[in-house]
């Protein structure tokens, strides 16, 4: 009899998405140059924007933690929007449906992405903060997972990261055994650079998912 369960209580830790679906980390530089090579030019004009941004998060952050949708209104959604997401050719989908079915056809594993699936192959994940700051390396096992559910799997599939404090990108391909990397941990808390950076990855995936389009 098929079983179902939840992605978050089914995958925990790296092992379990390893374990589950065959996942090799691929520490090869050029297997995800996406996060540190090319990346395009940010206006100064832009650079206002992000600091407009981070003068947001900065001030409602040191209030507390940040909930899952206070985020995305603070830091997720506009990022996205200057990075060029909201326009031609990507579209949103909010918290969409997840389901995989693992190869043994024993189980099947559902859940629900927490934003937005954008031209299904950049993926957002924005962990939910309560009491406590989850660390943004607590979700990459969930990540993996809900990216595993690419409906394009003969394409590499990106994600992001979140919890307001750190923002973490992944790649992930299926051709043959899947694989995947991660970039560094970027910290817009730390500096504005941070963000600038991020700007710039999201500009350069996004030159990439509609180069493959």
């Amino acid at each position: 009899m098929t079983q179902t369960a939840a992605i978050t209580e089914a995958i925990t830790t790296l092992l379990d998405a390893e374990n589950r679906f065959g996942f090799v980390r691929v520490e090869d530089e050029q297997f995800f140059p996406e996060w540190y090579e090319g990346l395009p030019e940010i206006t100064e004009a832009e650079k206002a924007s992000v600091d407009v941004l981070r003068r947001r998060y900065l001030y409602h952050r040191a209030g507390g933690d940040l909930l899952e949708g206070t985020v995305i209104l603070l830091l997720v959604s506009p990022i996205l929007a200057l990075s060029g997401f909201y326009d031609p050719p990507f579209r949103i989908k909010a918290e969409s449906s997840v389901e995989l079915v693992l190869n043994d056809g024993e189980e099947i594993l559902r859940g629900r992405i927490d934003v937005l699936v954008l031209q299904d192959q950049f993926w957002v994940m924005v962990l939910e903060s309560k009491k406590t700051t989850l660390s943004v390396w607590s979700a990459v096992p969930q990540a993996l997972a809900y990216l595993m559910a690419n409906p394009n799997p003969n394409k590499p599939v990106f994600g992001m990261v979140t919890n307001s404090d750190d923002i973490l990108f992944v790649k992930v391909t299926q051709t043959n055994t899947p694989q995947y990397d991660l970039s560094r941990v970027f910290a817009p808390f730390a500096s504005a650079r941070e963000l600038y950076s991020v700007l710039q990855i999201l500009k350069r995936i996004g030159q990439v998912i509609s180069a493959a389009s």
